[in-house]
């Protein structure tokens, strides 16, 4: 039970957070410091937003640059004021210098909000204190972050990983299971796939955390990581397994009415997934796995397959289920890769800078939006004649993300969240409870709001909300006073970052559709060059396959969003849904090629050639329907593929024909679909633009 309990990871982050911002208050309640105890709880919530709670390796030298940022931008912005410069064009320039942080790496962008939030809470302390003490408080408070997070990350030092990876054979598990109940309703893609490339996209984006944790650990260098390393190569394999496809329905529905194999492969999936969830909770709460077999299961399957040695299905699951069984009972990969090298971009600063200064760099864009956002709320605020407008510059902070979907929902349960969170704290008030009283409950709702912030936003903020106005009573009881403006800065700011989302450089995903999908193919011509090529390489064969995996998630997830962004052609985005399907398709044919390449059941050398041939100029044609509108060739200078060989057909040309089946088909889509383009911005552009 207590396993369950202290290493479930809602329950392991609510208490470390709880215990960071908490633990400053009771000691400094027990030392008669009640207010500087308070005040020093608030530095966590800047370290939250740098991802200075994440694990890495350089984890220290992380803090010292946050920290140091942090004290920095308290210094400047009391100085700068001091000296008459406007709060509007202190924050201006703030913003557009931190900038240069994104183009370094993503890690060292997520420091530019949190500076600017410690230089916003600075606002709140000014004229009240020294200059010297927010800065101060910054450096004490980073300092005191750092050295329980690193105690806590001592305590449980592969928490981290091992909750991805329970995530990862969780979303397995889900996905295996929906993919074979859902077997005789593949004929129909508009219903039966959207629910399985959701999940398929959930599984590589923890595959992609996975490989960015083990990196930032260098956990394939410390042998205190290997069970975990060898859980990951093993998810891997299943997520290869898993996530293959012949796309013969009509085979599929022909074989479940001769024979009762659409409950034998049901039973398969069933026990597959049961076990991958068994192995998802022995993996989070440190267990050894009990022993595991599927040999009725896969003797039932075999029998179908050797009942219908015509059809292709029976065989074809039979294969797959038999590897993910041996899989589950070793507990071992099939075969050893390279966990590949850190490829995360990361520049020096002075090449950072001149990235920098380039129109098209996205960290250019991204603190522009946040300065004229700031600059505005700030100017606002000044023409209103409000004295320390730091709660609307905080609320532009919290709920300003990349993407319109993510900001419009993160503006929804802030504003409803802090409106709720008044109300409750307006009532609250009027007991005057007594000191002890007040800091218990304030405990209490801090870690109920920290075990519910990652599902249930809008309600933790109602939380947080409630412990804020009792944190200024104790401050200086003024807590009522603050409930009526507070509830107008939340709505003011709440507009303003809403509208900076629509208007000032939005990142609009349906603008990525084109440039995605073009990555997309490049990925597949990439992959089929390595798969159809004289060498077989295993480990690039598993980056690439990978690499066609995470293309492919990119444009399905900017095909989600576009979907959700408004006064968008919602003709065109239904072509692009199709085009997308079929994408999907050929990923799974990639994924079942690569393995087959990797057991050596491939084409002759010739053979392989010509199909490597056919599959190129298809995709060479896909892409330039999505470079270049104008005519395009409707006939490939190649034979069709049924002429390329005339014998038996082979498993492989089998996948490779229904690549170009697809090809064709998303061609077809292409041609269509161009005259439903929108007709503004970069969709005027004929040509399709190089990536930044």
């Amino acid at each position: 039970m207590w396993r369950r309990l202290i290493y479930h990871p809602e329950v392991n982050y609510a208490l470390r957070q709880t215990l960071v911002l908490c633990l400053p208050v009771a000691i400094g309640w027990l030392f008669g410091a009640l207010q500087q105890g308070l005040l020093f709880s608030l530095v966590p919530a800047c370290c939250n937003n740098a991802g200075l709670d994440t694990l890495h390796k350089r984890f220290f030298k992380r803090l010292i640059v946050g920290g140091s940022l942090f004290a920095g931008c308290s210094f400047l912005i009391q100085y700068a004021g001091a000296q008459g410069v406007p709060l509007p064009l202190i924050l201006l320039l703030m913003t557009m210098v931190l900038g240069v942080l994104g183009e370094i790496s993503p890690l060292h962008g997520r420091l530019l909000p949190a500076s600017l939030i410690a230089a916003i809470f600075t606002l709140s302390l000014a004229g009240r204190v020294p200059v010297w003490q927010p800065p101060l408080l910054f450096i004490c408070g980073t300092l005191w972050y750092g050295l329980f997070n690193g105690f806590w990350f001592w305590l449980w030092k592969e928490q981290p990983l091992r909750e991805t990876l329970s995530l990862l054979y969780r979303e397995l598990a889900g996905y295996c299971e929906a993919k074979y109940t859902l077997l005789t309703r593949l004929t129909d893609p508009d219903t039966a796939l959207p629910p399985l490339l959701i999940r398929q996209q959930k599984a590589v984006d923890l595959i992609n955390t996975c490989y960015q944790q083990m990196h930032m650990l260098s956990a394939g260098r410390d042998q205190h990581y290997r069970r975990l390393t060898r859980a990951f190569q093993v998810a891997l394999d299943l997520q290869e397994h898993i996530a293959v496809s012949l796309h013969q329905p009509q085979e599929v529905q022909k074989l479940v009415e001769q024979s009762h194999a659409e409950a034998v492969i049901r039973w398969n999936a069933r026990i597959i997934a049961a076990r991958l969830r068994t192995l998802a909770d022995d993996i989070l709460y440190h267990r050894l796995s009990a022993r595991f077999g599927m040999e009725k299961q896969l003797q039932a399957l075999e029998k179908i397959a050797r009942q219908h040695p015509d059809n292709p299905v029976g065989n074809f699951c039979y294969y797959h289920f038999s590897r993910i069984a041996r899989l589950l009972r070793t507990q071992q990969p099939l075969y050893r890769r390279d966990l590949m090298a850190d490829r995360q971009r990361r520049l020096p600063l002075i090449p950072a800078l001149k990235s920098y200064l380039s129109l098209k760099s996205t960290a250019l864009r991204t603190a522009a939006r946040y300065a004229v956002m700031l600059t505005f709320a700030s100017t606002l605020a000044l023409f209103f004649n409000l004295p320390k407008p730091y709660w609307v510059l905080m609320t532009v902070m919290f709920v300003s993300l990349n993407g319109y979907s993510a900001t419009r929902v993160r503006i929804q349960h802030r504003a409803l969240g802090t409106l709720a969170g008044l109300a409750v704290a307006a009532l609250t008030l009027r007991l005057h409870a007594p000191e002890s009283v007040v800091l218990l409950l304030m405990l209490a709702i801090t870690l109920v709001s920290y075990l519910i912030i990652r599902p249930f936003y809008g309600w933790a903020t109602v939380g947080f909300t409630v412990t804020t106005v009792w944190t200024l009573q104790l401050l200086s009881l003024n807590g009522a006073d603050f409930l009526l403006p507070r509830l107008m800065d939340t709505l003011m700011g709440c507009l303003i970052a809403f509208g900076g989302m629509i208007w000032l450089w939005p990142q609009w995903q349906n603008g990525l559709l084109r440039q995605n999908a073009h990555d997309a193919l490049e990925a597949d011509q990439e992959a089929l060059r390595l798969l159809l090529g004289d060498e077989q390489d295993a480990g690039k064969l598993a980056y690439q396959r990978m690499r066609v995996n995470q293309a492919h998630n990119a444009l399905f997830n900017s095909l989600n969003q576009a979907m959700q962004e408004p006064g968008f052609n919602s003709r065109y985005l239904s072509d692009m849904k199709l085009w997308v399907t079929h994408s999907q398709f050929i990923v799974e044919h990639i994924n079942a090629i690569t393995i087959l390449a990797r057991e050596h059941t491939m084409l002759t050398r010739s053979l392989a050639e010509r199909y490597l041939q056919s599959c190129e100029i298809a995709l060479q044609r896909c892409q330039q329907r999505l470079e270049y509108d104008g005519p395009g060739s409707e006939s490939n200078v190649l034979e069709s593929p049924e002429a390329l060989h005339g014998g038996p057909t082979t498993v492989v040309e089998r996948h490779v024909k229904r690549i170009l089946s697809h090809l064709s088909i998303m061609h077809t889509i292409s041609s269509l679909t161009w005259s439903q383009r929108p007709h503004h911005g970069g969709w005027l552009r004929r040509r399709l633009g190089k990536k930044n």
